[in-house]
């Protein structure tokens, strides 16, 4: 019993963590998944581009995280969260979540799969939408407030962060033509 709580309580801890992560996670890697369909551009750019922003923004929100906690705990001179283990859930949200917008094209690219590689960017726009809902969700049980409310207002930011970046890639393959 006391191992169950313990866990809870280490969870609940980081749940925090996790939103943050991986709300970026999958907002900005679909961004960069629209702005790349925007330009209509391979699938391939859409996969370099999205692994780079996996670990590259995923690697700069952590050590943002983990300067972050440190700071907050030599200001209150007292430890609270440990600032290596935010760091570690930041980023491990920040990459799981974030690998979500990339899974229909991982999974065309290595299987050739004719219905994968023809609704690449739909099965994108519909797992990324679960992933958003599912985040708000747990965002709504981070600040208690009404859960639903929570996924649906992540949803809808996630939505419009996506067709600005897909309007955004549109208009500048436009005038690089």
């Amino acid at each position: 019993m006391k191992g169950g709580k313990k866990r809870r309580r280490f969870e609940r801890k980081y749940l925090p963590e996790f939103v943050y992560g991986g709300m970026d996670g999958v907002i900005t890697t679909f961004a960069v998944v629209s702005g790349v369909v925007g330009a209509t551009l391979s699938p391939a750019i859409i996969l370099i581009l999205g692994f780079a922003n996996l670990f590259a923004d995923g690697f700069s929100m952590s050590l943002s995280d983990y300067m972050s906690v440190k700071s907050q705990n030599e200001l209150s001179r007292k430890l609270g969260k440990s600032a290596s283990r935010t760091a570690i859930a930041t980023f491990l949200s920040f990459v799981l979540m974030g690998l979500i917008p990339l899974l229909s094209f991982i999974i065309a690219s290595a299987t050739n799969s004719d219905y994968f590689i023809r609704n690449q960017f739909w099965l994108a726009i519909i797992f990324t939408g679960a992933a958003l809902l599912i985040i708000g969700w747990l965002k709504g049980i981070v600040t208690e407030k009404h859960r639903l409310k929570s996924a649906i207002q992540t949803f809808v930011l996630g939505g419009i962060a996506a067709f600005l970046a897909f309007v955004t890639g549109k208009y500048i393959s436009i005038l690089l033509r």
